[in-house]
């Protein structure tokens, strides 16, 4: 649960987010996001230039049957647990800088797996920073990064993911530490 300051994505008194099928209890909209979100991961994904287009256009495609305002960046500022996550105002500027590093790095492309791991934890936890979206960051964050991964040459095994240690390494990022995470997503890589 994110806390949020003056949050317009949510129910009056509530802190269930106003979705497409008005549901007000916060289990229920949890369970149809997950099963709506993992069905739509199944089918193609929007094709782009790996930049931050193409990233809000992957968030569209995976929550566009939950909330209208699907693959559009947030407009309040939220944090979790007492951590803030990138303002609003700078999520444009932020996101460009990032995705013009990424493409100035070739999109991480002819790099040996340790090379790999070690920048895709760099651009995954910079990512992770400026949480684009009022919700479904890290169910976005994944898909992109896997399509990433795969046309850089370094194809994940998604199913040898343990989400606790991805959890706990994408923290460690948030404070400073890349090195776990480089770990993890080393081990992905088929």
């Amino acid at each position: 649960m994110y806390d949020a300051i003056d949050d317009p994505y949510t129910y009056e008194n509530s802190t269930v987010l106003v979705n497409k099928l008005d549901l007000r209890d916060q289990d229920e909209l949890d369970a149809y996001e997950a099963e709506i979100s993992n069905a739509r991961s199944g089918e193609p994904l929007p094709e782009g230039q790996l930049d931050f287009g193409h990233y809000c256009a992957v968030h569209h495609h995976l929550f566009q049957d939950v909330y209208i305002w699907a693959g559009k960046p947030r407009t309040a500022r939220i944090s979790k647990q007492g951590n803030p996550f990138c303002f609003p105002e700078h999520i444009e500027a932020q996101a460009a800088k990032l995705f013009g590093e990424l493409k100035a790095n070739s999109f991480l492309e002819d790099l040996d797996p340790d090379e790999f791991s070690t920048q895709a934890a760099h651009f995954l936890s910079e990512l992770n920073a400026i949480h684009a979206f009022r919700e479904g960051n890290g169910r976005t964050q994944l898909t992109f990064f896997a399509m990433l991964a795969d046309n850089a040459g370094h194809p994940l095994g998604l199913e040898k993911l343990d989400p606790e240690l991805m959890l706990n390494a994408m923290i460690e990022s948030f404070e400073g530490d890349e090195e776990e995470l480089a770990r993890v997503i080393k081990g992905l890589i088929t």
